[in-house]
């Protein structure tokens, strides 16, 4: 197997866990989670909406197939990560809970940037379109 596979498989499963368990935590209502979100002033029926989210993210990213529903995937963890990062930043929590979700944000953009092309979208750009039409 090459580097590239390999390094693809280990931060898209890093992520997927990551996003499977927290997700799942979430769902459940953990009390962890709870007061986690509600520290940071989040209301608490929001939750539940992002528990959902993160497992069909992690589903989403795992699966085969459905590129585009794979970017968006890959775009909402991003936005969820950093979101969490500037959130924790604001309300000026301990440095590890600003620090891990960018970590985490720079293991979602390796797993992209490493996806292999049958995990990409087929380029449909102006210059696709005029190689397919000559």
């Amino acid at each position: 197997m090459k580097a590239r596979t390999i390094g693809y498989w280990i931060c898209t499963v890093l992520i997927a866990l990551s996003f499977l368990s927290g997700g799942l935590a979430q769902l459940l209502k953990v009390p962890q989670s709870v007061d986690g979100l509600t520290r940071l002033g989040y209301p608490i029926y929001f939750i539940q909406l992002l528990g959902a989210w993160k497992v069909l993210g992690a589903v989403a990213v795992l699966a085969p197939g459905f590129a585009t529903l794979k970017e968006w995937a890959y775009a909402g963890m991003f936005f969820d990560l950093t979101g969490a990062s500037i959130s924790h930043a604001a309300m000026a929590s301990e440095l590890r809970h600003i620090v891990v979700p960018l970590v985490l944000a720079a293991l979602v953009v390796a797993s992209w940037a490493l996806r292999p092309e049958n995990r990409k979208l087929r380029d449909v750009g102006p210059r696709a379109l005029r190689a397919q039409a000559s």
